[in-house]
């Protein structure tokens, strides 16, 4: 990444129960997601964020490696929390309770 690389617009997200981060940055063409988020600011304003260890991606896509993955105009990058629930047991549970209810 040179130092006089045209800027792009990229956004960091991350989300918390009661609060939410969305923070616009203009970086260097070429820039990393991992950069990106180290730029950002954000492990300085989130106690315990672990940027090294968080799931991160982009539009909804988790990244293999954040730091070989180079960021367009217009990215969003996001660092995912783990869920609380497994999305299918939680249907599951849905599903019979539903059952049951008919039965």
């Amino acid at each position: 990444m040179a130092a006089d690389a045209p800027l792009i617009r990229v956004e960091v997200a991350y989300a918390l129960p009661d609060r939410q981060f969305l923070i616009s940055l203009a970086v260097p063409e070429g820039t990393s997601a991992y950069e990106a988020l180290l730029r950002s600011g954000l492990a300085e304003q989130v106690d315990g964020l672990d940027l090294a260890a968080a799931p991160i991606g982009i539009f909804g896509r988790k990244l293999e490696d954040p730091r070989r993955a180079v960021l367009a105009d217009g990215d969003r990058v996001e660092i995912y929390r783990p869920l609380r629930a497994d999305p299918m047991e939680s249907r599951r549970k849905r599903a019979k309770a539903a059952r049951m209810r008919k039965a």
